[in-house]
């Protein structure tokens, strides 16, 4: 079955989908660092990245969050503890992220 571009709409695809969901600055960082170390507070996300304020980490997570991608933990102590991890639907991402790091593995000089 040949689709000719013309005929073709990228915003009805697979692709355009997942890109809408890990489009961003931080995004594929913030999968990344919770792929690789399970279960990270807040500080430690903005420690790990480094360039991110922290106006955008909140607002990065909250996107992620509301995409069924990650899950908030928060523990009504003092001082506050919220935890972040990735949800099923998150984890459902770690092939496409290892392949991602697998080819930067190959191709970087």
């Amino acid at each position: 079955m040949n689709c000719h571009i013309s005929e073709a709409q990228l915003g009805e695809t697979g692709f355009s989908y997942t890109l809408s969901l890990i489009s961003g600055k931080y995004k594929m960082t913030i999968l990344y660092a919770l792929m690789e170390f399970g279960v990270v507070r807040f500080n430690e996300l903005q420690r790990y990245i480094g360039t991110i304020s922290y106006k955008t980490l909140s607002s990065t997570l909250k996107q992620l969050e509301a995409d069924g991608l990650v899950h908030r933990e928060e523990y009504p102590q003092i001082p506050p503890k919220v935890e972040y991890s990735l949800t099923e639907r998150g984890r459902s991402l770690v092939p496409v992220l290892d392949l991602m790091c697998e080819w930067g593995e190959q191709h970087r000089r």
